[in-house]
């Protein structure tokens, strides 16, 4: 398995562009418009399997976990590295000159990409949007509930997409210009987008919130078919979306959050509402990246924050490392050099579960607490908010009682010292290195109050490193360590941080016309220091 995925990799980071992609979403419209099961109306009448297999096949493609290294590119290159959850212990590809030191690898970038149009394998039938296309041309008024639960997902997907990229092709999927070229929505549109698809969704649903029927139970792996759950899961992602845009756009944001947050069906509250896909018997792809792979290491940030804050959930999320005795966690910083494996003695993630996290109460009721922080009607109080983020992040870890956490107002992020090259190290003083306290304090201004928020958030959606690096970009909390070695040639300054990915190679070869007005849509190049459109400094 190792010698496989190392293969992979190494293609993907040497070939790039065109030899290991399929074919790019928008050069054979007519093909992934056309249904991939070869079903007709009166076929997905006849069994709930037809029409309900190609959601099974959806959600694990959330995540793309099977073969795990698709995810590794898909993710853990990119988002769970640059959050500061997780740091790479040696040089991996192209000698370390990569994602970690900020010289993108297109084959690697391009992979989440393929996974959202169906141009990477295996592809259409695991792909969100060829397969939202055909589901909603085909399936009838009698299935206008598996439509909206297939909308939620499509925004669930999509929006991790736009937020690496920006601009994407969304409302204008299926639907090539004379030219054959397709055009991309501006992220804004997309987001509108977003919105009017989950208000269709939730709209259908809200009906349905007390029926005992459970159509979708075969296929769904996440919430057993239930209605009400799917409901208030797109109420929590609704609320996500709206406080993404909070700076880019506070009234829409506003209008969108509130609507959220007054459904009736309410939002995610407890562990056990939590969203996670079902993957079982397929490993979690974080166990063997740190393990089988060894390719994968606790973050610096994280050492930083959890040890600083004599954090319970650090056990829960990581092991000690074996470098230093007396169970000491270390994490590796990203963006360093890395002459060989060095670090493969740093804490190793903990075992987790053969469930993929999408979202949880705990990161709900921290939207909460920023909501009520904005003065969203319906928002509540952002201290109780707060609190009751890191309680429910506590009582989903089996953590202990938060009660002692809470009421600490001293403790701070510790310095960091790297035991292989002190040329790493964040001591004291550092303005990288956060001083925020854990204790809600009333008192403080809003952007402190932001902060804490944030931080604690940040540490809550663990290992979501794609969230987590979103809300960074968004927000600028928690505070992180910029990369030591930047090989991006200058277009991405190391002050800054990577704010998003360039657009897929493959697009480039086969859709030209239309990635080059998507690039229009930007408000700069095409390369990871531009901002996104919700990305405001």
């Amino acid at each position: 398995m190792r010698t496989i995925k190392l293969k992979h990799i190494r293609n993907l980071a040497a070939a790039g562009v065109g030899a290991l992609m399929l074919a790019a979403c928008t050069k054979d419209f007519e093909r992934i418009n056309t249904d991939p099961y070869g079903l007709s109306e009166e076929d997905l009448k006849a069994d709930f399997r037809l029409i309900g297999e190609p959601f099974r096949q959806i959600q694990t493609n959330i995540y793309a976990v099977s073969p795990g290294w698709v995810m590794q590119v898909q993710q853990n290159l990119q988002g769970d590295i640059w959050s500061g959850y997780m740091g790479v212990p040696g040089p991996f590809g192209n000698g370390g000159n990569n994602n970690s030191t900020y010289n993108l690898i297109d084959g690697w970038n391009e992979v989440m990409w393929g996974c959202a149009y169906g141009s990477y394998a295996p592809a259409p039938n695991v792909a969100v949007m060829p397969v939202a296309s055909t589901i909603n041309r085909l399936a009838g008024e009698e299935f206008k509930d598996f439509k909206a639960w297939m909308l939620i997902l499509k925004v669930l997907v999509m929006h991790r997409v736009s937020d690496v990229y920006g601009p994407i092709v969304y409302t204008k999927y299926g639907k090539p210009n004379p030219d054959k070229s397709v055009d991309y929505d501006a992220q804004k549109d997309a987001y509108y987008a977003f919105f009017e698809d989950l208000n269709t969704a939730i709209g259908t649903l809200t009906p349905l919130a007390s029926s005992p029927l459970k159509p979708f139970e075969r296929f769904d792996l996440v919430y057993d078919g239930t209605y009400k759950a799917w409901l208030r899961f797109a109420n929590s992602l609704r609320l996500r979306l709206a406080i993404r845009i909070a700076k880019a756009d506070p009234a829409k944001a506003k209008t969108e959050g509130e609507a959220a947050l007054a459904h009736p069906a309410g939002l995610l509250e407890l562990p056990a509402d939590d969203a996670a896909v079902d993957i079982s018997p397929t490993p979690n792809p974080y166990n063997t990246y740190t393990n089988s792979y060894n390719d994968i290491r606790m973050g610096a940030p994280m050492e930083s924050l959890l040890t600083g804050y004599n954090d319970p959930r650090i056990g829960k999320y990581f092991v000690p490392a074996t470098a230093v005795p007396g169970g000491v966690y270390k994490g590796v910083r990203t963006g360093i050099a890395l002459p060989d494996k060095i670090y493969a003695d740093y804490s190793r993630l903990a075992d987790m579960p053969g469930r993929m996290q999408l979202m949880t109460a705990a990161e709900v009721w921290f939207l909460k607490a920023e909501a009520a922080l904005r003065g969203w009607a319906g928002a509540g109080n952002a201290k109780n908010n707060y609190e009751k983020g890191v309680q429910t992040s506590f009582a989903q870890h089996g953590a202990g009682d938060a009660a002692a956490y809470l009421a600490n107002s001293t403790s701070k992020a510790a310095p960091y010292t790297d035991t292989k090259n002190a040329g790493n190290n964040v001591p004291a003083g550092n303005p990288y290195l956060s001083t925020i306290t854990i204790r809600w304090e009333e008192g403080d201004a809003f952007e402190r109050k932001l902060e804490r928020i944030i931080t604690q958030k940040w540490i809550a959606m663990f290992p979501d490193g794609q969230e987590a690096w979103s809300e960074f970009r968004r927000t600028g909390y928690p505070k992180l360590f910029p990369v030591v070695v930047n090989n991006s040639g200058g277009k991405i300054p190391t002050a800054t941080f990577i704010r998003r990915v360039n657009f897929s190679q493959t697009e480039y070869a086969t859709n030209p016309k239309g990635v080059e007005k998507a690039v229009t849509l930007l408000g700069g190049p095409d390369n990871g220091g531009t901002r996104l459109w919700w990305d405001k400094p």
